[in-house]
């Protein structure tokens, strides 16, 4: 029993395909429903017109870098190609810029309500977010999601950050009745 090996470009090398065809006359086209030729084990690749009929075309391995992810919707750039990087994400810049200096407020401790005015300034620091996706085509990296998820998750979030700084405890500055009676339920 011999095996064939194919040797492209080798001298004397035989082409497992060519004697496919030997009993076609010329001129006549190839039948479409033969079948192709099982590979002969020991083969190094099948030829091309084996791989042509056997690969489906496309691998069904996900690719190794995904190059055609689809950007949120208003997440193009803030300001010109041209202006400098910082310049470009001055809404995300913003919303940071508040949110780090409420918690410098909370962290220093400068004045006897600082922990309740830097807790409001993150929490104004989200509803700013909140505008400013609302308000804006084009806000950078501040866009995540879609425009009305991002509006929605920034202004509830901000909304509950500034109640809460409201109400906390000692001497709050707001007060909501049944939300005191539902806590004093709940403790006791």
């Amino acid at each position: 029993m011999t095996s064939r090996v194919s040797a492209k470009g080798a001298p004397g090398a035989e082409d497992p395909g060519e004697d496919l065809d030997a009993d076609r006359t010329e001129g006549e086209a190839p039948d479409a429903s033969a079948e192709p030729a099982a590979p002969v084990e020991g083969d190094a690749e099948p030829s091309a017109k084996d791989a042509a009929v056997t690969t489906p075309g496309r691998s069904r391995r996900p690719p190794a870098m995904t190059t055609d992810t689809a950007r949120p919707e208003g997440g193009g750039r803030a300001a010109p190609v041209g202006a400098p990087a910082p310049a470009r994400q001055w809404p995300l810049l913003t919303v940071l810029g508040l949110t780090a200096l409420g918690l410098f407020i909370v962290g220093t401790d400068l004045f006897a309500q600082s922990f309740r005015v830097g807790t409001m300034l993150v929490g104004v620091a989200l509803l700013t977010g909140a505008g400013l996706r609302r308000a804006l085509p084009s806000v950078g990296m501040l866009a995540v999601r879609s425009r009305f998820t991002d509006m929605v998750t920034y202004g509830v979030m901000g909304g509950l950050i500034v109640l809460l700084a409201l109400m906390v405890q000692p001497n709050p500055w707001l007060r909501i009745p049944f939300l005191e009676d539902i806590l004093h339920l709940t403790v006791t």
